[in-house]
């Protein structure tokens, strides 16, 4: 075999492929689905670092809040040390100090049905805020595996028009088109694959928020419970001593001492 036969059947090995160099060499529509799964990837790890900072100051003054509220012996004490500024468990004592407030001299089973129904609009409110751009990272997950293996495909059936045009299946000429392709698939997976976790420690944390505001309703509505009781209690417990001190005399009179 003459050495032109060898050359031709022994092409030169293609220069080193680093991703770089195949993201420079991929299609227009790769290149464009990988920038759109790295765009995704920061998406990702932005909303890590954002939500991260928001949830732990939300459980901090959460539960600092909460272990105020449970020590309180009334409401007023824990108003008086809680302020609406000191996050979700702030705004629930102000709303029932406000609603007692207006609804002075009512039942006390509908101001605890009042104040109930806003504590569930409050948690409901609460909850959604904090778990307000979660969901980016389950559109990540679900959909960026599906957009690099796009990229997959579109990249090999370009490799499969370039061997057609070359004719020839060297894999020097083969190969890098492949890898360019596979490559469209690793963006994928590395986008999908932190956000899938990420979105699942924030589901957990999420519900620990949850778990902290319903300690810290249920705290508040048993100080307004205590408080309401005490209301009652002090003129009925009047009203018994005036009736002792009225029946006080008579008794002595009906039964003189000998």
């Amino acid at each position: 075999m003459d050495q032109a036969n060898i050359a031709s059947l022994v092409s030169p090995l293609p220069e080193a492929l680093s991703p770089w160099t195949m993201f420079m060499k991929a299609d227009i529509v790769v290149q464009a689905v990988m920038i759109g799964l790295v765009l995704a990837s920061v998406a990702t790890w932005t909303v890590l670092v954002v939500k991260t900072i928001q949830l732990r100051s939300a459980l901090r003054k959460g539960r600092g809040a909460l272990s105020i509220t449970v020590a309180a012996r009334s409401l007023s004490d824990a108003t008086g040390r809680v302020s609406a500024e000191d996050g979700v468990v702030g705004r629930l004592l102000a709303t029932a100090e406000d609603e007692i407030d207006k609804s002075r001299g009512l039942p006390a089973d509908g101001i605890k049905e009042r104040v109930s129904w806003q504590f569930e609009r409050i948690e409901a409110a609460a909850v959604a805020r904090i778990g307000r751009g979660i969901g980016i990272l389950a559109t990540v997950g679900a959909v960026a595996p599906f957009v690099g293996l796009f990229g997959t495909v579109w990249g090999i059936m370009n490799s499969f028009i370039g061997i057609s045009h070359a004719h020839t299946t060297n894999l020097a000429v083969v190969a890098p088109g492949i890898a360019e392709a596979l490559l469209a698939t690793a963006f994928g997976l590395a986008a999908a694959i932190p956000a899938v976790v990420i979105y699942n420690l924030f589901a957990r944390a999420t519900g620990g928020y949850r778990a902290v505001i319903a300690d810290a309703s249920v705290a508040v509505m048993r100080l307004i419970s205590r408080d309401l009781d005490r209301q009652h209690a002090g003129p009925a417990e009047a009203r018994r001593s005036a009736i002792r001190a009225v029946d006080a005399p008579l008794l002595s009179i009906a039964n003189p001492a000998e």
